[in-house]
């Protein structure tokens, strides 16, 4: 079997098993680079050595982070392969990934926060930027929620996760008030809970993007912001408000409790910030 044969029948499966589309979408690019680089040979003969002259080759530009990704890919598609009898011995069954230090979070301060919320203008952009930073929603979660996920009464919604795993998030009342009056103020039938200002359809996750940069702009903050340190923020405001980091994990969607525990480091880094910000 060819290496582009393996990869259509592993993308098929992967889909079936719940692989997000984002997921596929990157490992779709990983097969074809791997396939570049050691062209479409039968999958039976390509060897270890190969694959690491391949992560060798790719450790010179990549950071670890990137070239972690890039193991994860090859040792998931062999394993897959293996598993399903298409070649007899896994070849990268004893691939390492590098190790990488931990990194604190970027998150933002609380006065961060409130430059970035005046910087809202439109009834769209602070129900974004409040939705956002209420929920600690990943931006692809945003993107795919429809009107009907929102349950009012309790303020909440059901998000779509990783894996298609469905999990029930909360807003506050701030949220809730200017959600309700972009809802109002739209005058589309889309079932998106954001569409675009021209010609309203569901928002992409460049898009959204877009508008939180635009936001930050607005805002004369002296540093990057992307969507995701909102959802960094949510967890080091519950963390400094003393919620356990089980309820954390719960609220975040977090898998595993390690990608959760990254944020107890925050706590005395936090206070350090604070206080020399503002003694």
């Amino acid at each position: 079997m060819q290496l582009t044969k393996a990869w259509e029948l592993y993308e098929s499966d992967k889909r079936i098993e719940g692989f997000s589309s984002q997921t596929l979408k990157a490992y779709r690019l990983q097969s074809k680079l791997l396939v570049q680089h050691i062209n479409d040979v039968s999958i039976e003969s390509i060897t270890t050595d190969q694959l690491k002259g391949y992560l060798a080759k790719s450790s010179e530009h990549l950071k670890p982070s990137s070239l972690a990704h890039r193991i994860r890919f090859i040792k998931s598609i062999f394993r897959w392969s293996h598993e399903e009898g298409h070649i007899t011995k896994n070849p990268a069954a004893k691939i390492k990934e590098p190790k990488q230090g931990k990194r604190i979070p970027k998150f933002l301060t609380e006065r961060e926060i409130e430059h970035l919320r005046e910087a809202c203008l439109t009834p769209m952009e602070k129900a974004l930027f409040e939705f956002m930073f209420s929920t600690g929603c990943r931006i692809g979660e945003i993107v795919s929620l429809e009107k009907n996920c929102i349950n009012w009464s309790n303020r909440s919604a059901i998000v779509q996760g990783k894996g298609d795993k469905e999990r029930e998030v909360y807003f506050n009342i701030r949220c809730e008030i200017w959600l309700k009056r972009y809802l109002d103020f739209r005058q589309d039938k889309d079932p998106a809970i954001f569409v675009t200002e021209r010609h309203p359809h569901k928002m992409s996750i460049g898009q959204m993007r877009y508008i939180i940069k635009r936001i930050s702009s607005r805002a004369g903050i002296n540093k990057e912001i992307h969507p995701h340190q909102l959802r960094h923020s949510y967890a080091t405001h519950l963390l400094n408000n003393g919620a356990p980091l089980d309820v954390i994990q719960s609220l975040l969607g977090h898998e595993k409790s390690e990608t959760t525990r990254i944020y107890a480091q925050l706590s005395g880094s936090i206070r350090r910030e604070f206080y020399r910000k503002y003694f």
